[in-house]
C-alpha cells in the first residue's frame, strides 16, 4: 500500500509540476527558443521541467546518483520532444483550429506523461 501511494504523489507532483511550468511559466522568449538549438529558452523550459522533478524523486528516496541521472534523462527528453514537435509545427500549417494542431499537440503531451511514466519506474526499481 505504501508503494501504491508514493506512486501516485510522484505522479500527481509531476502532472502539478507539468501544468505549472508548460502552461504557466512560458513567456514569449521562451515559445521562441523551442526548436532552436542557438536560443536559450527551449533550455531554460526544460531545465524547468527536471528541476521540477526533483522533489518528486526524493518523495520515492532515490539517491542522489540516481536523482541526477533521471534529471538529466528528462532534461534532455524534454527537449528533444519539444524541439520536435516545434519543428513539426513550422513545417505544417497546422494552427489550433486544425485537427493535426491538436494531433501534434496531444502527441507532445502524451510523450511527456510516458516519460513520467518511465521516470517512476525507474526511481522506484
Amino acid at each position: 500500500m505504501e508503494m501504491a501511494i508514493t506512486t501516485v504523489a510522484m505522479l500527481a507532483w509531476m502532472q502539478l509540476k507539468h501544468f505549472v511550468v508548460d502552461y504557466v511559466l512560458q513567456p514569449a522568449w521562451i515559445l521562441r527558443g523551442k526548436g532552436n538549438f542557438r536560443l536559450i529558452g527551449g533550455y531554460v523550459h526544460a531545465g524547468g521541467h527536471a528541476l521540477g522533478t526533483v522533489p518528486a524523486l526524493m518523495l520515492a528516496g532515490v539517491g542522489l546518483m540516481r536523482v541526477a541521472i533521471l534529471v538529466l534523462a528528462e532534461f534532455l527528453v524534454h527537449y528533444l520532444i519539444d524541439y520536435g514537435k516545434a519543428l513539426l509545427s513550422r513545417h505544417s500549417r497546422a494552427d489550433a483550429t486544425t485537427r493535426a494542431y491538436w494531433a501534434m499537440h496531444g502527441a507532445d503531451q502524451l510523450m511527456h506523461q510516458l516519460t513520467y511514466a518511465v521516470l517512476i519506474l525507474a526511481a522506484l526499481a
